[in-house]
Order: structure tokens, then C-alpha cells, then sequence
């Protein structure tokens, strides 16, 4: 006798001889024989195979209340780990001429391929979204990746360095929820308001809709009822970022369409962030989440997640104790994290982990030119005498950390044998064709013998008649897209500081002494092309002070410090210790602050919603009697200071609209969704100034071009105090000695006017 239980054949068509409306519930509490699992299926459709040549099919619709609990010791089709959430079984029945029957998930295909639905995912979602509680998170991923792994191990996406991106906007995702929905742009862009999430304004609109676009066939229909798959969705949204061109946005409205029109459920509000490239679960890498499938999601739960999942997937981890499959379960978890970290792309790592298992992974997934690697990070210091003291005892080097774009270079030869070049951003972004000038001059730099080359470096502006390296800002001027040659206004100069690969062998594993003699060796300087990093080995403190005085003039930020010999390895995607930056605007002491007039806010989204994300600061130039825009805020706050400013502003709400002593700028990003009178002051310390086409401070002043401006640059802005304005005004030096002088023991200054 077969060990699956036998099940009466009767009771089953009996039971499904019942109308199922949706007003019922069907719940199979089914308990494995695995140990002392106990496994919950909903959402369940039973088919029962008479014959070869007959099938009835019956399927439970939405679950509301429970009537029925069916009740089998049953056997997974593969003897692993099963999901909470959705499983396959088979049942096997004793009536004649019957093959089996099987229970699978209700939004599977009909022709039975146990494909992983959108649903699914959209669901785990949810329950991600719910809790901050990251070992729970990672239940979730662990549950949905075995699911995965079951039944949909192709489930798998395009590598980052693709970099896709969809070029559509809130206002064309507001047009198409109202094609869907019926629902007035108006309605949409003021629930967008109230809600601050998108994704949530679909979502409801699509619960709420009333009519459905009649220009689908019946054949199309059908089709919704079945349910989208990842892969369908995917694949939508990889030909909407795709798509260019005349009639490009009509396009792109219509593939949206048709995905909202099958949307189910969760599915619309995920969908819709997918297309805004946030899906706000926590879990996206900083550069954002653009397509919704669960092995882009990198953070490091995500990471464990996978790797528990693949080791529960043998057969063979079910006979394991407790305490040594925890430690199979960490051993993998760091497999991955360091395998992914050096090649972070899922078409490569999966279809191996698939073949050769979490154990073998490290022997086919390795650190591959074309690939790029997470780069290392520093971490940041406040002063001299810390780097001094973390490096107690140990030889180290300081390097000028130049203020441009890392870039990641890599050299290869490809299928037909011919070298390459290309670039990569410290988010694994391909930045080749952002760069077409790099990828005309680095074949310069390397010597004869060099084949293949991985490089960490710095893509810095550079002013070639004055051969000195200019701002960031005016690195950012550059196109990012489409980029020919002969169009490039702003050139730049690579500075290399680390080299990660050379010749057909990754050299990560070696000190930095090593790499970097290795890239003296092998690599020459270029003047105004291509350059090292400059650098000193020293431990004397002045000669390290003087030297990073240096760098500030030069237009770097500050200086990189680094072990050359002692813990001195390349790690990838690590914020290590062994990398200290020391920046100015960290120093302690080091720099000044600004009092500012915030003169307006803007609207929270996502979880900002209902109180100010960012609020607009200004200077006053005493000439001009003008409040002039110097920049834009929204970090630096914790969740309570939004919610106390945002009850503190509401009094000095400035209803009739900017005051005509404001000066800003038009752009529809810029201007601030509420007003303010000039009443309150941030103290502001921030990294630097720049030229900004935008803001309005020392407009004119600026090599005589009356269009620009100087706005403060915020990489993290530090809000010291909040006063009022008045208090500011009072406080200056030159106040108070006009007040000693003129107004004697009264304290009044007549020539501020409130």
C-alpha cells in the first residue's frame, strides 16, 4: 500500500455539490507526517481525475467564514520544508480508474504548473510591511524562497547592473489608475494627498471600482481569473522600461493598464510602488526597489532568508539535530553574503545554487570582470587623534578622498575576443554610457601584459586648461543617459585607489600593501585621464593635519585612511573599521552653521504621510530685503520632531501664498506645497556650497551669471537649534552692540521690524 492515506472519493464530491459563493470558507488543516509539523493550506482548489480523458474542477472563491475543516495525513510532492502560506500535495483516492487528485493553490494555472503567483508575493509583502520584527521577516522570505525553490525556481529577475529604469512619472500612473477604476484624476491626486502612497490610493480605487473597461475580449477575461504570474509581471514591467520613442508614454499607459485590470486583492498597491521604484517594506537596497520580485529585495535578511531556505530544501536537513542544523543554516547564511558581495547578480547565483548546492557555491560564483562587486565602505571619524588610536601599533596610508563618483572598472575579453570595458557605480549601476570618454581613455593606462583588470576608483571633474579637479556639482551637469563622445562638456579624470582583480585572478584576499603595489606596477598615469590616489604612509599627526588641509584646498572632502598590511584584505560590501574617512564636515568643530528661515514645507509620503517630509530654508540678503532660497531639508528628523513641527507650524501657516519677499524658484519640484511666514530659524550645518541653477542665494554673483545661485549641500544635515527669528536677529554681535551703544539700558532695536 502506498504510504499517501487514502481519502473517501465520495466525500469529496459530495462536499463540493455545495454552492460556494463568497460568502464561504474552506480551510484544509492538513498535518504532515514530518516530525511534528502542522501545515495550514488556504485558498484551495481540489481537482478530481475520473479518467484520462474527463476532469472536473472545482475551486473555492474569496474565504469569509468557516464551515468546513477537511482533515488527511497527507505527503508533500518532494519531501522538503513546506510554506505556511501555499503548498502543493497530493492525495491519492481508491475509486477505480482514478489517477489521483490533487491540492494546489487557487491562483495557480489552470493547465496545473505549479508557477508562483503575483498574489503570493503581493502577500508576503504585506506581512513584511506589517512587522519591523526581522527574524519574523525573515520567516516570511525563508517560507516564500522554499515555495520558490518547489515549484518556480526560475523565478528570477535581471541583474542590478542592468540598471532599468522606467521613465514614467506620478501623473501617468494617476492616468492609468483612473482608466482602470473610473476615478477622476482630481479624486486620485487628492486621496494621493491625504494618503501619501499611491500604491494605497490603487489599491482602494480598485476595491471600490464600479465598472470594468468592456474593451477586453471575454478571451482576456478568462485570462484575469487565472491570475498574474511573477514572471508576467516582470515581464510588463521590464517592456514598460524599455520602451522609448514617439508615443512612448500612450505605450507605457496601456501595459499599465493591462496589468491593473488583472490586479487582485494586494496586488494594485504593490504594483504601483513597483512602478515608482519603492515598494516601502524595508527591505530595498537605498537605490530602490523598481521590479517587484522577491530575489531583488537584497537586504541582509533577504540574504539569510535564501540561504535557510536552500538548506531546508534537501531532504537530507530533516534528519539533522537541532544544534547542527544551526549551524548548517549560519554556515550558509555567510556563504551567500560573501559570494553575493562579490558577484551580486541572482542569474548567476541561483541557477548554481540550484545545481551545485549552498556548499559548492563559492567554487562557480566568484568575483568576474563584467560583474561588479559591492564596493568596501568606511567608516566615518571626528577627529585625528581617533584614526590614531584605532591604528595603534599598525601601518596605515591617508589618501585625498576625491568628491566625485565611485566607479568601478572593469576589463574583460568577451564571447568574440575582444577586450571590453566597462563601468559600474558603487550601486552596481552600469555607467558605461554615462561614461563613453573613460571607456576611450583607460586602454591607455594599463601596460601590455594587462588582459583583465578590475579597479576601484573615483570619476572626478576635472578642468583641463587649469589641470585641477573642479566640484561635484559640476560633475553632476553631465548627461546620465545616451552619451555621445563628442557631446561631453565636463571631463573628467579617474583617481584609482585600489586594484581587485587582475589577469584572470581575483586579488581581494591580498593586504592593500600588495594590491597597491601591484597597481603601480601594472598601471601608469595618464595627466588629466587617469591617476592614483595621493597618498602618504605616516603616523606623525602634524604632517597628517597638514595634509589633509591639503586636500580640502584641492576640492577633495577629506582624507581616506587604510591598513596596508595588518587586517588590510578587500571587503566587499563591508563598512569596515579598517577604512576610516575623515571628512570636514565631521570633524568636530571644524566648519560653520547657518541660520536659515524655513519659508515653506512639503508634504510627507509613505510613512511621512500626515505631517511635513522636508521643508524649504532661506537666507536674507540684506540688499535686496529678499528671503532667497539656499536649499531643501528632510532629514535629520526623528518621527516625533515631524509630528511636534508639524502641530507648531500650523500657526504660521501663510494662507494668501508666498510673500512677495520671497524669492524661489517656479520648477514645479522646487516650489514647497505650504507657505510659511518668515518666523522661525534652523541652525544648519551641512557638508558645503555649491552652484545651484535653482536656488536663489548670491544670485548674480556667481562669475557674473544672473541665472545661478548658491545652495547649501546637504548629504546630512545637522539641526542644531530652532529659534525665532526675532531671537536670531537679536543675538548677532553687531545687534548687540548697536543695542549697548544706541538704546542704553532699554535693550530695543529700532530697526527691526516683526
Amino acid at each position: 500500500m502506498s504510504s499517501k492515506k487514502k481519502i473517501n472519493q465520495s466525500s469529496i464530491k459530495n462536499f463540493f455539490k455545495r454552492e460556494i459563493n463568497d460568502e464561504t470558507r474552506i480551510e484544509d488543516i492538513a498535518q504532515i507526517n514530518r516530525g511534528e509539523s502542522s501545515i495550514k493550506v488556504k485558498k484551495i482548489k481540489i481537482d478530481v481525475v475520473k479518467n484520462e480523458d474527463t476532469k472536473k474542477e472545482y475551486t473555492s472563491k474569496k474565504i469569509s467564514s468557516e464551515i468546513l475543516a477537511v482533515k488527511a495525513s497527507i505527503e508533500p510532492l518532494k519531501s522538503s520544508t513546506m510554506s505556511e502560506t501555499t503548498t502543493t500535495m497530493v492525495m491519492e483516492t481508491s475509486a477505480p480508474n482514478t489517477s489521483s487528485s490533487s491540492v494546489i493553490c487557487e491562483n495557480e494555472a489552470s493547465s496545473g504548473s505549479a508557477v508562483v503567483t503575483y498574489l503570493e508575493l503581493c502577500e508576503v509583502f504585506e506581512l513584511i510591511e506589517a512587522t519591523t520584527k526581522r527574524i519574523q521577516i525573515t520567516k516570511y522570505l525563508q517560507n516564500f524562497f522554499l515555495t520558490c525553490i518547489q515549484r518556480d525556481p526560475d523565478s528570477l529577475i535581471c541583474p542590478d547592473a542592468e540598471g532599468k529604469e522606467f521613465g514614467i512619472g506620478e501623473s501617468l500612473i494617476m492616468k492609468a489608475i483612473g482608466q482602470v477604476t473610473g476615478s477622476t484624476l482630481a479624486l486620485i491626486k487628492k486621496e494621493h494627498s491625504k494618503k501619501g502612497d499611491l500604491g494605497q490610493v490603487a489599491q482602494d480605487n480598485k476595491k471600490g471600482q464600479k465598472r470594468i473597461d468592456h474593451s477586453f475580449s471575454a478571451k482576456n477575461t478568462n485570462k484575469m481569473k487565472k491570475g498574474l504570474t511573477i514572471a508576467q509581471v516582470f515581464d510588463t514591467l521590464y517592456e514598460i522600461a524599455s520602451i522609448s520613442g514617439t508615443k512612448s508614454q500612450v505605450t507605457k499607459i496601456d501595459k499599465i493598464v493591462r496589468i491593473l485590470m488583472q490586479c487582485q486583492d494586494q496586488e494594485p498597491k504593490f504594483f504601483v510602488r513597483s512602478l515608482e521604484g519603492k515598494l516601502r517594506i524595508g527591505l530595498a537596497e537605498r537605490t530602490g526597489l523598481q521590479f517587484p520580485s522577491p530575489l531583488k529585495l537584497m537586504s541582509l535578511s533577504v540574504l539569510a532568508a535564501l540561504a535557510r531556505s536552500f538548506v531546508l530544501s534537501d531532504p537530507n536537513s530533516k534528519n539533522l539535530k537541532e544544534d547542527k542544523l544551526e549551524k548548517e543554516l549560519s554556515k550558509a547564511d555567510a556563504i551567500l553574503k560573501q559570494v553575493f558581495s562579490e558577484i551580486p547578480n541572482y542569474d548567476v547565483i541561483i541557477p548554481a545554487l540550484l545545481r551545485y548546492g549552498i556548499g559548492e557555491l563559492p567554487d562557480h560564483c566568484k568575483l568576474t570582470p563584467g560583474f561588479p562587486l559591492k564596493p568596501m565602505l568606511a567608516h566615518p571619524t571626528k577627529s585625528l587623534t581617533e584614526v590614531l588610536d584605532r591604528f595603534e601599533g599598525m601601518t596605515f596610508t591617508c589618501e585625498y578622498k576625491y568628491d566625485g563618483e565611485r566607479a568601478q572598472i572593469h576589463q574583460f575579453r568577451d564571447a568574440s575576443g575582444e577586450k571590453k570595458l566597462m563601468v559600474f557605480s558603487r550601486n552596481s549601476e552600469n555607467l558605461s554610457a554615462k561614461y563613453p570618454d573613460i571607456i576611450v581613455q583607460m586602454p591607455e593606462a594599463p601596460i601590455d601584459v594587462v588582459e583583465s583588470f578590475v579597479l576601484d576608483c573615483e570619476a572626478v571633474a576635472w578642468d583641463v586648461s587649469k589641470k585641477c579637479i573642479l566640484p561635484f556639482q559640476v560633475l553632476q551637469t553631465r548627461k546620465r543617459k545616451d552619451v555621445q563622445e563628442e557631446d561631453v562638456l565636463v571631463s573628467v579624470c579617474i583617481f584609482a585607489f585600489d586594484l581587485l582583480y587582475l589577469n584572470g585572478e581575483a586579488i581581494t584576499g591580498k593586504c592593500l600593501k600588495e594590491r597597491r603595489a601591484l597597481m603601480f606596477q601594472n598601471f601608469k598615469e595618464i595627466e588629466g585621464k587617469f591617476a592614483f590616489a595621493k597618498s602618504i604612509d605616516t603616523k606623525n599627526i602634524e604632517e597628517i593635519q597638514t595634509f589633509l588641509d591639503d586636500s580640502i584646498i584641492g576640492n577633495c572632502e577629506g582624507l581616506m585612511v587604510k591598513t596596508l598590511e595588518s587586517e588590510a584584505t578587500y571587503e566587499p560590501s563591508k563598512r569596515s573599521r579598517n577604512w576610516l574617512k575623515v571628512k570636514k564636515d565631521y570633524l568636530e568643530g571644524f566648519g560653520d552653521t547657518l541660520d536659515l528661515v524655513v519659508i515653506g514645507a512639503y508634504f510627507g509620503k509613505g510613512k511621512r504621510t500626515g505631517v511635513y517630509g522636508g521643508y524649504l530654508l532661506a537666507c536674507f540678503d540684506e540688499e535686496s530685503e529678499k528671503f532667497q532660497t539656499i536649499c531643501k531639508i528632510g532629514t535629520g528628523f526623528s518621527e516625533a520632531n515631524l509630528t511636534d513641527q508639524f502641530k507648531f507650524f500650523q500657526d504660521i501657516i501663510d494662507v494668501d501664498g508666498p510673500s512677495e519677499s520671497y524669492s524661489y524658484s517656479d520648477t514645479p519640484n522646487h516650489k514647497p506645497d505650504i507657505w510659511f511666514h518668515p518666523k522661525i530659524v534652523f541652525e544648519v550645518k551641512a557638508a558645503d556650497l555649491s552652484i545651484s541653477p535653482v536656488h536663489q542665494a548670491a544670485t548674480g554673483l556667481i562669475d557674473g551669471n544672473e541665472e545661478k545661485g548658491i545652495s547649501l549641500r546637504c548629504k546630512l544635515p545637522i539641526i542644531n537649534r530652532v529659534l525665532d527669528v526675532k531671537d536670531m536677529y537679536e543675538s548677532q554681535v553687531s545687534v548687540q552692540n548697536g543695542k549697548s551703544e544706541n538704546n542704553g539700558a532699554t535693550g530695543v532695536d529700532d530697526d527691526f521690524e516683526y
